[in-house]
């Protein structure tokens, strides 16, 4: 069997990882993720949509706090960098990005059980595999980390996407009314401003952008696993909702990309 670190118990699940990595990039372009607008109730029981997103994030902290309190270097300088932004981000992601959703009343439709299921395990293997990295299998867990490249243009990309990424979400929570959630009425808009200026997917743009630069700054085959992951999902994705746009609004704007500014 291939092996990145020489430790069975990091490489065993980075080999899973990267095969779930594979199994999406060929599936995804067929079957986009079946929530929100692209939700199916043959994916089986639904819940309310900022459960369902609490409960698919929640395994990412609590895999990753495990893990990484097990960890002999847990307490030096990069682990514990890490750490900080592991807590900050999903605290948003896991807890107060779902909280503020505007979801009209009554709603359950959006988000399936099944998809919850599915990505519990990548969100656990990715808690996993970045704690166990960062905690014990980093190369250089001192604070001399800091001074190298990767980690400065790695951060520097990471703190860029996740501007861009909470500015985006914040423009498309804004786009429905809170007196249009309480009559329970499903209102799409086009949005604008921040990074929608130039393309569709403002949000899977940063978010890429943002486990680019996560990938680089801890230098992490589990960096380059979230990126791979993110990107096999939401790239088709992006082509969807680009095509969903253009198909639901005349007047959407034309000069707008799908994914990356100016080329595509």
């Amino acid at each position: 069997m291939p092996t990145v670190t020489g430790d069975p118990s990091f490489d065993v699940p980075l080999l899973v990882a990267f095969a779930i990595v594979l199994v999406t990039a060929v599936a995804a372009p067929f079957v986009p993720t079946p929530y929100g607008r692209f939700a199916d109730p043959k994916w089986g029981i639904s819940v309310d949509p900022r459960v369902g997103w609490f409960l698919m994030e929640l395994p990412a902290s609590v895999m990753f706090l495990a893990t990484f309190f097990r960890g002999p270097n847990r307490f030096e300088p990069f682990p514990l960098f890490v750490l900080f932004v592991w807590v900050c981000h999903y605290a948003n992601r896991g807890f107060l990005m779902p909280a503020l959703m505007r979801v009209p009343k009554g709603q359950k439709s959006s988000f399936g059980l099944m998809v919850v299921m599915i990505g519990w395990v990548v969100t656990s293997l990715h808690g996993y595999l970045n704690a166990s990295w960062a905690s014990r299998l980093h190369p250089t867990p001192g604070a001399e980390w800091f001074l190298d490249p990767r980690f400065i243009v790695g951060v520097a990309l990471y703190y860029i996407g996740l501007g861009a990424n909470l500015h985006a979400d914040h423009i498309i929570r804004n786009l429905r009314t809170r007196d249009e959630v309480e009559r329970g009425e499903r209102v799409y808009r086009i949005p604008t401003g921040g990074w929608f200026k130039w393309v569709t997917n403002a949000p899977y743009t940063s978010e890429l952008v943002l486990w680019i630069g996560f990938a680089l700054f801890t230098w992490s085959p589990a960096g380059v696993y979230i990126f791979a992951i993110s990107a096999a999902n939401l790239v088709p994705r992006a082509i969807a909702t680009h095509r969903w746009y253009l198909e639901k609004f005349p007047d959407y704007p034309k000069d707008r990309k799908i994914l990356i500014p100016y080329v595509y």
